[in-house]
């Protein structure tokens, strides 16, 4: 055997046995030095700092949010990253106008409220009328006779997100059924310091008016309840000036690091850029998305250059109608069998735990072993758990899912509501989500193997 064949052979066993070696032990190495880069500065919280402070909240159909996709546009292409671009999408343009609560009865004094998103005004002059504060359906069904040309007030303390953020979604259709003219709801919120919390509700059945809804604090929500037990007549003047405008354009944002050997496989990574009209959007979700956008920048600036493309979404509209996830979806239906992997980070950029993953148990012993290269940073877990609202559309086709788990414990402090600033999130907290999502986009990106796609049910 020549000299030149027996290396080659030596160096088709050492790649064979390379490629059979855990994910924790190939990429370790590389993992390190994502890190060690995230965790170097404050450049990822410097650049959210930039961005929220420069253009505030970002509400589906602002001039603000327009503005800032502009500008994120023209930061990726100065950070050298490749194929930076808008993709259309049209989005709900929702207005929330002048809006005020007065408490007018048993004494007078204005009430801390916030109007949830897609609701509808009230009459030119207001809403004045007795209040029923109710603390659940049955107790909403027990006294509908008296509910009638009333406001009634969902007072139902915070238990889950998911649990609790169904009065905010569907209190007005209930409180309509009964006949009330409006409905209040008690903030989504674990925790308030008179900060009414914001977020969509619905008009699903077309067959019942449509009132008007809006959320107070928890605060002024238990003050009233404890009033009605006390016998006292509750009376609120609500003026709310909400209002839609047609749909109007917007694009989710794009941009990538072209894969080296297998460019047409992809992985996203990925935060939503628009918010709430309230705060900054720091934590839901500019944080998220800046974290997503600074994970592919570092793969860019250390040279790492992964097999199949990684790529970059800033996705529109997530907070009042996921329009940028669907588009994306539509846009790119017939290349989702070679989209690998779809990550978000949507649970604010607080301290980093490690992943839910959505996708094929038989993938999931894999999956851990990319968790254990973020043990160091304490973010190694992974669990089966459903991913995020903007790739949904994507999962929902097949395409695996992940999603970034934080310590949530003060989340919902802030969530829709004027709090959401960022002299709440912590500058190496977030550096780790950064390393977090970095390191495993990376590994994804560059490992030999794929994760297989799901059948959705549909198909099967």
């Amino acid at each position: 055997m020549s000299a030149r064949i027996a290396l080659l052979a030596t160096l088709a066993l050492a790649s064979s046995a390379a490629a059979q070696q855990p994910l924790d032990v190939r990429y370790r190495a590389d993992a390190t030095r994502l890190i060690q880069a995230a965790l170097a500065d404050s450049s990822a919280w410097n650049r959210l700092a930039t961005m929220t402070d420069r253009f505030g909240n970002r509400l589906s159909g602002s001039d603000a949010l327009e503005h800032t996709i502009d500008w994120v546009m023209d930061e990726m292409r100065r950070d050298g990253l490749r194929n930076v671009h808008g993709e259309p999408v049209m989005v709900p343009h929702w207005v929330r106008g002048e809006e005020s609560a007065e408490l007018l009865a048993p004494r007078a004094m204005p009430l801390h409220m916030i109007g949830l998103g897609m609701s509808v005004g009230t009459p030119p002059g207001g809403i004045t009328a007795d209040v029923i504060v109710v603390g659940s359906e049955d107790e909403l069904k027990a006294r509908g006779a008296e509910a009638r040309g009333k406001i009634i007030l969902f007072d139902v303390p915070f238990t889950s997100y998911g649990e609790t953020v169904r009065w905010r979604t569907l209190g007005a259709l209930a409180a309509a059924r009964a006949g009330a003219v409006a409905a209040l709801i008690r903030s989504v919120s674990s925790f308030s310091m008179q900060n009414p919390h914001t977020g969509a509700m619905r008009y699903p059945d077309s067959t019942v008016t449509r009132i008007p809804g809006a959320a107070l604090s928890v605060e002024d929500a238990m003050m009233l309840h404890r009033m009605q037990a006390r016998g006292e007549r509750i009376r609120v003047h609500l003026a709310m000036g909400a209002h839609a405008l047609p749909d109007a354009p917007s694009r989710n944002v794009v941009a990538e690091i072209v894969g080296s050997e297998r460019p047409d496989e992809v992985v996203v990574v990925s935060g939503h850029l628009d918010s709430w009209d309230v705060g900054q959007g720091a934590m839901d979700d500019g944080g998220g998305v800046v974290a997503a956008w600074e994970a592919v920048r570092l793969m860019q600036r250390l040279g790492l250059h992964p097999r199949r493309t990684v790529r970059v979404v800033a996705w529109t509209n997530e907070e009042n109608g996921t329009r940028g996830g669907q588009g994306y979806r539509d846009a790119h239906r017939a290349q989702l069998d070679k989209h690998v992997l779809a990550i978000e980070s949507d649970n604010g950029v607080f301290r980093p735990l490690g992943f839910r993953f959505q996708g094929p148990d038989s993938s999931l012993p894999m999956m851990r072993e990319i968790a254990r290269l973020l043990e160091p940073i304490g973010a190694g877990r992974m669990e089966k758990g459903e991913g995020e609202a903007d790739v949904g559309p994507m999962i929902a086709l097949g395409v695996p899912g992940l999603a970034l788990d934080v310590d949530g414990t003060k989340y919902f402090w802030y969530h829709h509501s004027s709090a959401d600033t960022m002299d709440k999130l912590d500058p190496n907290e977030m550096a780790r989500c950064v390393a977090a999502m970095a390191v495993a986009a990376y590994v994804v990106a560059d490992m030999p193997g794929t994760i297989p796609h799901e059948v959705p049910p549909r198909e099967r």
